[in-house]
């Protein structure tokens, strides 16, 4: 099963929702069961961890504008990277400035996941 450009373009605009929105459900089927994320802090980031924190209400996101850089498609995966601008905090600490992602995405029978990430600060 190939992948469209489009359609991670598509996702990651779904995706940016569901974050900003905090959308456990959709969260919950986008993001693999065994997904490993590197933090910008360095720390790795399960969809365990992911998931709780936007449950606690732990995620704040009060701005979050994304710039897809780049999207390469190899059979059915894809990985894209994306620059955000970024204002909300997490766990009572501000974030803010321009991050920088490149995420993982897999197509599965029952749709497209993100199955790794990796994020740091620009500024």
């Amino acid at each position: 099963m190939d992948i469209q450009r489009s359609e991670i373009e598509k996702m990651e605009m779904l995706l940016i929702e569901g974050i900003k929105k905090s959308d456990i459900n959709f969260l919950d089927k986008t993001i693999h069961d065994d997904l490993l994320c590197m933090g910008p802090d360095g720390r790795t980031i399960t969809k365990a961890m992911d998931l709780a924190s936007h449950k606690a209400g732990e995620m704040i996101v009060e701005e979050l504008t994304p710039t897809i850089e780049d999207i390469r498609i190899i059979g059915d995966t894809a990985v894209s990277t994306i620059v955000y601008d970024t204002k909300g905090s997490m766990l009572g600490n501000p974030i803010e400035g321009k991050f920088k992602y490149i995420r993982v995405w897999k197509m599965f029978d029952d749709g497209l996941k993100v199955i790794a990430a990796s994020c740091f600060k620009l500024s």
